[in-house]
């Protein structure tokens, strides 16, 4: 007998027969053709009915011109394109943003890639709300730059008139005018702060800024373009690279002395090109300055100079310096000829003279000043520079016109003179004058050194140049050496020619050709 049939047949009885969980659900079976299960919008409605089931609360959709499936004929493909592209459109904002955000961070200053959107009109990720100032152009931060004044002058009517004269007005534009100025001048965020800067203020700000920019280009100009202290410039640099590879020195081994007017380096010499020149083992290469501010009266001691006096109004500051330093290897080569001690010239390429070095291995001979001597050493040296003085002025033609205990060295048990850039003729309108100034250092030196036999600066002087000045005190001997300076000025002007000698008579000296 069938349990079915007889669950069926009991009729209505208690409760819990009803639920049984042995018993069979009283289900229903709905019948359907093959057509049904295979048709496609029965399985959209069952889905729908799971989902619903799911998710009992149904969310409300925004109303819009939103293209779905259900509103829109899919057969298009034009339809389908547009809905691909708007997909499409949809993530590249998104990764924009994502790339803003990242970029940016927390920084005030940021970028926006606003112009590469794809918005659409029924973009519904794109809401005020989301909108960060970051997207947007505007920095909140950054203080709005007055405002321009129209071109009739004024704004504004009545009382309410403005005009492009007002002090406010001025002030706040030429705070925003400080922005032109150089980077290198520092202006600050006075328009954030609201600063009005009156026109007086304003123009010097705006001549001080011109000025400083000058002065930043002049100071690189002359540090590539000139010789510092310790260091050459690559106009200099590249002319000892030179002497260097042509195999005249062997290497360069650093300084070893600085002046007001030049700095001095040592070298070991290499071979000559030459046969007949020599070049010593050990060299010094004195590099003239290009710098005019160190030894500004340079000029008082070449102008007026008779060998290069015609050549000094044609030339330029710069181009000086290489009379300087030929003028220099000229003075050396004829105290050279007269058996006077002193550097030996090797080569001469335009500011760059190179001589024999004074001293051995790398030490350079101690100055005059720098070393202690015997009271005999003294002695003798006094003579040595008394006999050295004569010479230069009688056989040399020369006064050294920077005679001192720091341009005289000390070598070998004599003295050797150094620096004779400076040194004149003795017809130089000041040639007298130098060779008195260089009695009085040489003096002062040895009668403070213990020589008792040295003689005063005027003594030495009439010694020397073979005049015969008789004055009392100073200042008379100096009044007549200014009248034989321009005695001897007067006759070179009348005449055209340079004297020989001085004379101590009256009468002008005539020239001997």
């Amino acid at each position: 007998m069938d349990s079915v049939g007889v669950a069926a047949d009991a009729g209505p009885g208690p409760a819990w027969r009803s639920k049984c969980p042995w018993g069979a659900p009283n289900t229903t079976s709905i019948s359907c053709s093959l057509a049904d299960v295979m048709s496609e919008q029965l399985a959209k409605e069952l889905q729908l009915e799971e989902e619903n089931a799911a998710f009992p609360e149904v969310v409300a959709v925004a109303e819009g011109p939103f293209i779905t499936g259900e509103n829109t004929d899919t057969s298009s493909d034009l339809m389908l394109a547009q809905m691909l592209q708007m997909e499409f459109d949809r993530e590249y904002d998104a990764q924009l943003r994502r790339e803003e955000k990242k970029i940016n961070g927390d920084s005030k200053v940021s970028i926006s890639f606003e112009n590469y959107r794809k918005v659409h009109p029924y973009d519904s990720d794109s809401s005020e709300d989301e909108v960060d100032w970051q997207d947007t152009r505007h920095d909140p931060y950054r203080a709005d730059k007055p405002t321009t004044t129209p071109r009739r002058g004024f704004v504004g009517k009545g009382k309410d008139i403005t005009t492009k004269h007002d002090e406010v007005v001025c002030g706040r534009k030429n705070t925003a005018r400080m922005e032109n100025f150089a980077p290198e001048f520092q202006v600050g965020d006075g328009i954030g702060m609201d600063l009005k800067l009156s026109n007086q203020v304003f123009n010097a700000l705006k001549q001080h800024a011109y000025s400083e920019e000058r002065r930043s280009a002049r100071l690189h100009e002359k540090k590539e373009h000139s010789t510092a202290e310790k260091a050459v410039d690559p106009k200099t640099r590249l002319l000892m690279y030179k002497m260097i590879n042509s195999g005249m020195l062997e290497t360069i081994t650093g300084c070893i002395s600085t002046g007001k007017e030049s700095v001095v380096f040592h070298a070991y010499g290499g071979e000559s090109a030459t046969e007949d020149k020599v070049i010593p083992p050990e060299c010094a290469i004195k590099v003239f300055k290009t710098t005019l501010n160190e030894f500004k009266n340079r000029d008082k001691y070449i102008k007026d100079d008779y060998r290069f006096k015609d050549r000094f109004g044609r030339l330029n500051p710069r181009k000086i310096i290489r009379m300087w330093a030929e003028k220099e290897m000229h003075n050396l080569t004829r105290m050279q000829n007269a058996g006077i001690p002193c550097p030996k010239v090797v080569l001469l390429k335009k500011h760059v003279l190179v001589m024999s070095f004074i001293g051995q291995d790398q030490v350079p001979a101690p100055k005059l000043k720098d070393v202690t001597l015997s009271s005999e050493d003294m002695k003798k040296a006094y003579h040595q520079i008394l006999n050295m003085m004569q010479q230069l002025y009688k056989e040399c033609n020369l006064v050294h016109a920077d005679l001192s205990e720091y341009n005289m060295l000390w070598h070998d048990g004599k003295v050797w003179l150094i620096d004779v850039s400076q040194s004149v003729e003795p017809t130089h309108p000041h040639g007298l004058e130098f060779l008195f100034r260089d009695c009085r250092n040489v003096s002062q030196f040895f009668q403070k050194g213990g020589v008792a036999e040295a003689l005063n600066e005027r003594e030495l002087f009439n010694a020397v140049s073979g005049l015969n000045i008789t004055a009392d005190n100073e200042v008379d001997f100096q009044e007549e050496i200014e009248a034989l300076e321009k005695r001897n000025e007067d006759h070179v002007q009348n005449h055209g020619k340079k004297l020989s000698r001085f004379s101590s008579s009256g009468d002008p000296p005539i020239y001997d050709e």
